[in-house]
């Protein structure tokens, strides 16, 4: 097994994440969600929100910021915003999508491994023995995301992602995930465009897991998204330009990374910032703390019925701070179960 040079903080998370995980069933078929003209959505503004103080909240940021004459007004130029992505524009309970493509991968690839019968932590992950693989700790999680990863041109690992993510299904939902994108995010996302905004992912997972259907779900294209990263090796393969995946994480796109990252590749501070979980807050301290108007928003998951609701325990998307700190910060929190009619695109809710 090659050296895989994780991080704690990235590695730690998952190992947690192992316990509660169900490997999901594949069937059926991808769903291109972003389709809404934004010139419709600018004019029926955010629909599928409640006209609560969270709706209110938005809309009037975004008047202040965009017109002419406002004191608050910002150059297009600048018009920055940030979005986090698993719980916050997608489903991330039961499990992080990208661990069930880990999980479902493992089970895939088994045939050509023979040995990975006897040998951990792929005999507890084969066995469906969560408990068994949360117990071969940081180590056991990193040969997981070498043998799934790594060894592979970023060309093949996308062309496996994109695979897989037109045929695998939630198990709850019975839908493929990228038909489990939230519609009020996607309101808010084509809204903010048709207002001059340039609207980035700036996400703890993968950024080339999350550059496969960015743009098709979210109107996001690859180059604004922002994500966690492996090394890479150039060389030529068959005569052929080729980056490889390197058994090496480049950089960890979570808590104190997000700031950093955002710096380094867009070279902005945003005016505005979109999270769940206290994993987005230095992404949240970072944007509301500039000059001028600034807005910060959490999408608090309260609705158990139509989605889940969770926060300060959860072992995914734990929300604990972040709720502390959102009324002194002034951050709008979003009451799922209260500001949105409906969760789901074309959904019966």
């Amino acid at each position: 097994m090659r050296n895989f040079n994780h991080r704690i903080t990235s590695i730690a998370a998952l190992t947690a994440m192992l316990i509660l995980t169900a490997c999901a069933q594949p069937s059926s078929p991808k769903v291109a969600a972003a389709s809404t003209s934004e010139a419709v959505v600018a004019t029926s503004v955010l629909p599928s929100w409640q006209d609560t103080a969270a709706k209110k909240s938005i809309v009037d940021f975004v008047a202040r910021v965009t017109q002419a004459g406002s004191p608050d007004y910002v150059p297009p130029a600048e018009r920055i915003a940030v979005f986090d992505n698993d719980g916050t524009l997608w489903l991330e309970q039961p499990a992080y999508v990208q661990l069930v493509f880990t999980l479902q991968r493992i089970h895939e690839l088994a045939p050509q491994h023979p040995e990975w019968k006897t040998e951990e932590p792929f005999r507890s992950v084969l066995a469906g023995d969560m408990k068994g693989v949360a117990a071969t700790g940081e180590t056991g999680v990193a040969k997981l995301l070498a043998a799934t990863h790594t060894g592979m041109s970023t060309s093949d690992f996308r062309a496996t992602v994109h695979d897989w993510m037109s045929k695998a299904q939630d198990p709850r939902f019975k839908r493929s995930y990228t038909q489990l994108v939230y519609q009020p995010m996607l309101e808010v996302l084509q809204y903010m465009r048709a207002n001059g905004f340039k609207t980035y992912i700036v996400s703890g997972g993968g950024v080339e897991f999350i550059r496969d259907y960015s743009e098709r779900v979210y109107g996001v294209p690859p180059e604004h998204v922002i994500g966690s990263t492996a090394k890479y090796k150039y060389s030529f393969v068959g005569g052929v330009p080729t980056l490889t995946r390197l058994a090496q994480i480049d950089n960890v796109d979570d808590g104190p990374g997000k700031p950093a990252s955002i710096e380094h590749v867009i070279g902005r501070r945003p005016i505005a910032a979109f999270g769940n979980s206290d994993g987005d807050i230095q992404m949240l301290e970072w944007t509301t703390a500039g000059p001028g108007a600034r807005l910060g928003v959490i999408v608090h998951h309260t609705d158990a019925e139509r989605e889940y609701a969770y926060d300060r325990t959860s072992k995914m998307g734990k929300l604990d701070k972040g709720l502390d700190e959102a009324p002194a910060k002034g951050w709008v929190v979003v009451d799922m179960k209260q500001d949105w009619k409906t969760v789901f695109p074309n959904a019966t809710q």
